[in-house]
């Protein structure tokens, strides 16, 4: 086996180059994976303040459904007591 000058054979420095190159291999994708990540958390912070809008948007559409409905609801009792009225042959209850 050929020794380099420091003692150290050609299979050692190679292991040892491959040693570093793994590490900086290591290091580059924790970097990379951290970086994605934040970019990640940015998207779903945006998502979640998206969804938290559409709830809010899709609550006061369903608050103005349920008063529109009470309407609906107290216009039709109105019109089958006013039916009733005419089927029996009495004049309409006069609301106050």
């Amino acid at each position: 086996m050929v020794r380099e000058p420091n003692g150290e054979s050609a299979l050692e420095l190679a292991a040892k180059r491959l040693e570093r190159a793994i590490s900086q291999l290591e290091h580059r994708l924790a970097d990379r994976a951290a970086r994605a990540g934040a970019a990640a958390d940015g998207l779903l912070d945006h998502d979640r303040s998206k969804l938290a809008a559409e709830l809010d948007s899709a609550r006061a559409r369903e608050r103005e459904l349920e008063e529109a409905g009470a309407a609906a609801s107290a216009a039709l009792g109105r019109a089958i007591a006013e039916i009733r009225s005419a089927l029996n042959g009495q004049a309409p209850a006069q609301e106050a």
